[in-house]
């Protein structure tokens, strides 16, 4: 990565949370790698690319998306929302995929998540990042999908 800071969006609208807010110790303590997740919205909605680039990863409830320069992220929809088995979830896009930001990747509905007795909270990751790198909007912030969720230096 080089040049000036990346800009992540959010891939769902709701509510700036704090990784560490988020229930579940791979996310809240950054094993995977730093971000911001966002408490989203009930209501069926649309997950979209938080940047441009290729899906190097689809399942129904997560995917990374790698931009040209080699930097990803990840956007995991939910809490162990894997064992939904894709049921609740819609793919918009398949794997290799070149996406933008703001397109639909993923159609779901947080409030069938919580019905199904899963967090619907939204973990989204700079694979590979420095915590230092991330400049995250503040917790708390209502954003709607699309708006700048953090920026990534490097």
């Amino acid at each position: 990565m080089t040049g000036a800071a990346r800009v992540v969006r959010s891939p769902v609208g709701g509510t700036v949370t704090a990784l560490a807010d988020v229930p579940d110790p791979v996310f809240s303590q950054a094993m995977v790698g730093p971000g911001v997740a966002v408490e989203p919205r009930d209501g069926h909605g649309e997950a979209v690319a938080p940047i441009d680039g290729t899906l190097t990863t689809v399942h129904a409830h997560a995917f990374v998306i790698a931009g040209d320069d080699g930097a990803a992220v990840l956007v995991h929809l939910g809490i162990d929302t894997v064992k939904q088995q894709g049921e609740g979830f819609t793919l918009r896009v398949a794997k290799g995929e070149r996406v933008r930001a703001g397109q639909s990747v993923v159609g779901w509905d947080p409030a069938a998540v919580r019905a199904a007795g899963y967090a619907p909270i939204v973990p989204v990751i700079a694979l590979d990042a420095q915590q230092q790198a991330l400049r995250p909007a503040g917790d708390g912030i209502a954003l709607d999908a699309g708006d700048e969720l953090f920026a990534w230096s490097d």
